[in-house]
């Protein structure tokens, strides 16, 4: 009965039919308690499960309040109980065993000083607690770890898009399915959503909006906009704001440091910290399990939602806008003071020291009190402090300790560990360059031998790294290469997905094969023996050709090669508005909101450059496209014909797709090539294998009427099979262009 009047309580919450929804989450009531989020996310589950779409909202809409506002009070409380009076720890205990360190007060005297204040710093949270939480305080709304990465992986909106669907609040809807992709980006479920989100007639662009963005990105990304338009003066706003909202952001999150101990536990396990001695082994344990928690916060900070790596630098580099911007519009005080805010962080930076100079000379008589912001420097001398004490600890009790700032100074690290965390920060993987292609003369002749004609290259196209080329193949290859799709496809091979329609649209059929089936078929006799050869023959030729053009001094290999067609289904063609294969990148993860792509799984990270070898014509549409990064702005298109390859990098400078087959059978042949030759086709040198069997034998098995053997499809070789479970990694998802 009381869960009924829970749920009937909470329905009274949601607005009445027609009534607008808010742009986000509108924030509690006054003077109303946060309800258990836990509670809250499990009934809103049951029913979402159950179909009671406006009960599931409420509900997570709730439960997404109470998680919202516990963080709050972990921040504002201790932010209130930090300032009051007699609350404050004392400074001798916290200070670094050394060899220069003296206690200030006499031996043992710090000790009911220390633990006086804990207590009293202990009273004012729980006190606070229950002011802002109702009886109970913190410990009513304690949840476990499950919950808090649901939370933080913005689970709820994956349930509320739908729900909201179903309610056909469509924009509510579109907002929600953004909000958790923009946080989840490999989510393949959730990126087929929102394309479809974005076919829908009746939602706006706007409508696709992230309802968790942490103010200091919605800043920065606004005040870098404005600079890249020049404009220093509408830019400084926001850029102030952006370093006002990081440093809150990292408040916010060294708050959370001090949460429960399930918390602590959990961090106590991963960093190896565990204590199994007495009074002051656990508290240092737990302090020093504070300290590293408070130290990531930096790379919280400045990791965007989704991504997995922080931005580099990241208050620093704001600061050097800061001081450039101020100086462009003549604001010579604070732009000292920002560059002298870079000092803090490189003494010894030149480009600083430089501009520090420039900016004193142009403002003349020197000026009393001008020196880096406040808040830096105490972010700074704080954050210091902690890294010397987590160093100490590192060195001494054995814990262990990732410092995320290339601006640490060398000193505050003990000398015995320098030269492991140099090695350390050596084995970075972005430090590594692809090497740039070489000019036209350097791949002129390759492929005049070839017979090759180069159609349109990069300037022609819009674009960089990429290029149209003509004559790889005659129009009796092509034609034997699509009788072999034919044969392929009559025999039920569908090398790369399970059923016959396209995995891209339900308009079209799709048929694929790969090297090594067509191997297999022919070894069968289900297809020519002459069509497996020729395709393994012309992969080879466009490696070369790709490798001549693109890589000339960096060999490339093949890493999959698949013959692919796409049939308009008939009947099904009629106001169609989706494309054969939505605007993707090769390697990484398009983000057309942003424009950025991210190389990280389940992109093909490994794939460096990309081939389309064309077959035939005879159908309408299917043309290739390049876009803007933002999947909207074509800036080229090419029409397949027989022999005519597109060749480009795999990367988000790429951005391609192709418009709809709406009538006829669109063939090609899909290729991708890495530099990485642990990702080398293994199926490619299979089917060489294969294929490499006597002539007579090839002679007698094309005599009879009847093969052999079975022709269905032969399973992946046992080879294959082994290779795969000892990487112990999943089978991969093709995707064709």
């Amino acid at each position: 009965m009381l869960r009924l009047l829970h749920l009937l309580l909470l329905l009274l919450l949601l607005p009445p039919p027609g009534t607008p929804e808010p742009p986000g989450l509108a924030a509690l009531s006054p003077g109303a308690y946060p309800q258990a989020p836990d509670l809250l996310y499990a009934d809103g589950l049951r029913a979402y499960a159950a179909g009671a779409w406006a009960s599931a909202v409420a509900l997570l809409r709730e439960a997404l309040r109470s998680q919202a506002e516990l963080g709050r009070m972990r921040r504002d409380c201790g932010v209130r109980c930090t300032a009051e009076p007699g609350a404050a720890l004392p400074a001798a205990p916290l200070d670094v065993p050394g060899p220069d360190s003296r206690p200030r007060l006499a031996p043992g005297a710090w000790e009911p000083l220390l633990l006086r204040a804990a207590l009293r710093r202990a009273e004012c949270l729980s006190h606070c607690a229950v002011r802002r939480l109702g009886p109970g305080g913190a410990a009513r709304l304690r949840v476990g770890s499950a919950l808090r990465d649901a939370f933080r992986r913005r689970e709820p909106y994956n349930y509320l898009q739908r729900a909201y669907y179903q309610l056909k609040k469509l924009d509510l809807a579109a907002a929600a399915a953004h909000t958790f992709f923009i946080a989840n980006p490999k989510h393949l479920q959730m990126r087929e959503d929102m394309a479809k989100y974005r076919r829908m007639s009746g939602i706006r662009q706007q409508s696709f909006r992230d309802l968790e963005t942490p103010p200091h990105w919605a800043a920065y990304d606004s005040g870098l906009e404005l600079l890249g338009r020049q404009e220093a003066g509408l830019a400084l706003p926001r850029l102030e704001e952006a370093l006002h909202e990081s440093l809150a952001q990292m408040e916010s999150c060294r708050a959370g440091c001090e949460g429960p101990e399930e918390q602590q536990r959990d961090e106590e396990e991963e960093e190896g910290t565990g204590n199994h001695g007495g009074l002051y082994e656990a508290i240092a344990g737990h302090w020093i399990r504070v300290l590293q928690c408070r130290q990531r916060c930096v790379g919280d900070t400045a990791t965007r939602p989704g991504r997995s790596f922080p931005v580099p630098d990241f208050l620093p580099s704001q600061l050097r806008r800061l001081h450039e911007a101020h100086a462009q519009v003549g604001n010579l005080s604070q732009a000292i003071e920002n560059v002298l805010s870079v000092l803090l962080f490189y003494p010894e930076d030149e480009e600083a020291k430089e501009a520090l100079n420039q900016y004193q000379a142009q403002l003349g008589e020197p000026r009393p009190g001008l020196g880096p912001r406040e808040d830096i420097r105490q972010y700074v001398l704080r954050s210091l402090g902690e890294k010397r004490q987590l160093y100490y600890a590192m060195e001494h009790l054995g814990t262990s300790f990732k410092d995320p700032d290339p601006w640490t100074p060398t000193a505050f690290i003990p000398e015995r560990l320098r030269e492991k965390l140099r090695e350390d920060q050596e084995q970075r993987p972005w430090d590594q360059e692809p090497p740039q292609p070489k000019p036209l003369t350097d791949w002129k002749d390759v492929l005049l031998l070839e017979g090759v004609t180069l159609t349109q290259d990069a300037r022609q196209l819009n674009g960089s790294e990429r290029a149209v080329l003509d004559g790889l193949l005659t129009p009796a290859e092509c034609g034997v290469l699509l009788q072999l799709a034919k044969d392929a496809a009559e025999a039920g091979a569908r090398s790369g997905y399970r059923g016959r329609r396209s995995p891209h649209t339900p308009h079209e059929h799709f048929d694929g094969l790969t090297v090594l089936k067509a191997a297999q078929l022919a070894r069968a006799g289900a297809v020519g023996t002459q069509g497996a050869k020729l395709l393994l023959e012309v992969s080879e030729r466009v490696r070369t050709l790709t490798q001549a053009y693109f890589s000339p001094e960096r060999p490339l290999h093949l890493s999959f090669t698949h013959l692919v067609c796409r049939s308009a289904i008939e009947g099904e063609q009629e106001q169609r508005m989706d494309l054969s294969h939505p605007v993707h990148a090769d390697n990484c993860i398009l983000d057309p909101d942003t424009g950025e792509c991210w190389r990280e799984p389940p992109a093909y990270t490994y794939r460096d450059y990309s081939g389309l070898l064309y077959l035939n014509d005879d159908f309408q549409g299917g043309d290739l496209f390049f876009t803007e990064p933002n999947a909207l702005t074509v800036r080229a298109q090419v029409r397949p014909r027989c022999g005519r390859l597109v060749a480009f990098s795999s990367g988000g400078e790429n951005p391609h797709g192709v418009w709809a087959v709406t009538r006829g059978r669109r063939c090609a042949l899909a290729l991708w090539h890495t530099w990485a030759s642990e990702h080398k086709e293994q199926e490619w040198t299979e089917a060489k294998e294969l294929l490499q069997e006597p002539e007579e034998k090839e002679d007698e098995e094309e005599e009879k009427e009847m093969p052999s053997r079975d022709p269905s499809p032969e399973p992946p070789s046992y080879r294959l099979q082994r290779v795969q479970d000892k990487s112990e990694k999943p089978p991969r998802v093709r995707e064709e262009l």
